[in-house]
């Protein structure tokens, strides 16, 4: 069985949330979905499950945190080139998001940016030049 990731998070506005994600690529898989939690599948082995304060709470008595202020984690998700990683914040940016919370990185063989959703979560955005990794 291949291992799935499925990251949940709290959102104040499901509907934002949800075209961020679109914006980002993920497509929404409706059998998971309500009006108080959306599932946003980035690939065949990553899920972002977005889920209201209210059903968040429904899994934790932990407080949530306001991702603007605060900083839990930071979500990494790999792309194809170094183009599609510009293009991803990009669309990020027009689905309400804000560019590049953290520093740009640009290594030669690998390329970053982020992109802080709505809610203040951030996803950073990467390529990897494989070949010249191994060449290293």
């Amino acid at each position: 069985m291949t291992k799935m990731m499925f990251l949940n998070l709290p959102v104040s506005d499901l509907g934002a949330a949800i075209g961020f994600h679109q914006a980002l690529g993920a497509t929404q898989n409706m059998q998971f979905s309500d009006d108080r939690a959306a599932a946003m599948v980035h690939s065949d082995s990553f899920v972002v499950m977005l889920l209201t304060h209210e059903r968040f709470s429904d899994f934790t008595d932990k407080a949530i945190i306001d991702a603007r202020t605060q900083v839990q984690g930071l979500f990494a998700l790999s792309v194809g080139s170094r183009d599609e990683v510009d293009a991803l914040v990009a669309a990020g940016v027009a689905a309400g998001g804000r560019a590049d919370p953290g520093p740009v990185q640009d290594h030669g063989f690998m390329y970053g940016r982020s992109c802080e959703d709505p809610d203040g979560h951030i996803f950073e955005l990467y390529w990897m030049d494989q070949a010249a990794l191994a060449q290293s």
